[in-house]
């Protein structure tokens, strides 16, 4: 830690001028706010980015980043320093509740025939949470939906979504360390996942060929074609906007959904003025709608 800290204090600390830049280009290329209140966490991140490459100066670094030939690939790795990867699998048990108590009865119920079931994980991160989801919908399809019906052999789609380009190559890899897989019930991490000579998890393939990942940027919605979606989960990515941006991303959203599909939300995100075609569900501790 002394080590730490003794490499931050080669850093100048930001002026009011610095940061107001540098939250300026933050927020215009990816929607991200950052109130006064993290300048320190901007320093720190910032400053060892720069240690790593060998930079010494915020202007110089900015400028870096404008580079046609090495910006791009520097903007990759740093937003994936300043977006927070804390993420494992059920993550957020009554947001899980929900989905398995409400949201699939209630979809297969008003689609007995459903050939398909499509699901958003958006902020993704590495994978966990869309991982989560397939294997919650396709426990459910196996033993909630009767034999009789054709949409036992319903067909899940996870696509995962994330801004960060690194986190996303770790979800495609599908491999998680014991830490990682601690809250998955164990007839789960029997089923879905394969152990590895390391002690580390693999998703076997069944689980994973349902589970696409994509680059994006949740505020470039308008500029990407989806299908619409019987489900999205946008966990804890709105805290990174501020007001006017979390409305805007709510609308896009509810674009995205079908009719009667589902938004489940972080529990913590409430909504200070709740979009007109979404009905709150009324389950405790889980912030989920349904689009009407």
């Amino acid at each position: 830690m002394v080590a730490l800290n003794n490499t931050l204090l080669n850093f100048e600390q930001m002026d009011e001028t610095q940061f107001q830049r540098w939250t300026n280009l933050l927020e215009d290329r990816t929607g991200m706010h950052l109130p006064k209140e993290r300048r320190s966490f901007l320093e720190t991140s910032l400053g060892l980015r720069m240690k790593e490459i060998g930079m010494h100066d915020y202007a110089a670094y900015y400028e870096h980043l404008q580079s046609e030939r090495y910006g791009q690939r520097e903007w990759l790795t740093l937003v994936d320093r300043l977006t927070i990867h804390e993420t494992r699998f059920f993550r957020h048990q009554p947001s899980i509740d929900v989905l398995e108590q409400v949201i699939l009865p209630e979809l297969f119920a008003s689609e007995p025939q459903r050939k398909k079931l499509q699901i958003w994980s958006a902020g993704c991160s590495t994978g966990e949470e869309a991982y989560t989801l397939g294997m919650v919908a396709d426990q459910f399809i196996r033993h909630q939906v009767p034999y009789t019906q054709q949409s036992r052999n319903c067909y899940i789609a996870v696509m995962g979504m994330d801004i960060s380009v690194p986190a996303l190559v770790n979800a495609r890899k599908a491999i998680y360390d014991k830490y990682k897989v601690r809250y998955v019930p164990e007839d789960y991490l029997e089923y879905y996942f394969d152990r590895q000579q390391d002690g580390r998890y693999q998703v076997r393939d069944e689980l994973k060929k349902r589970v696409c990942f994509v680059p994006f940027n949740i505020i470039d919605m308008k500029k990407v074609l989806l299908e619409p979606m019987d489900i999205i989960f946008c966990q804890n990515v709105l805290i990174y906007f501020n007001r006017e941006r979390r409305k805007q991303i709510i609308e896009q959203l509810v674009k995205r959904l079908k009719s009667g599909g589902f938004l489940v939300l972080g529990a913590g995100e409430a909504l200070t003025s709740p979009h007109a075609e979404l009905k709150k569900i009324d389950f405790t501790n889980a912030l989920a709608f349904v689009k009407k």
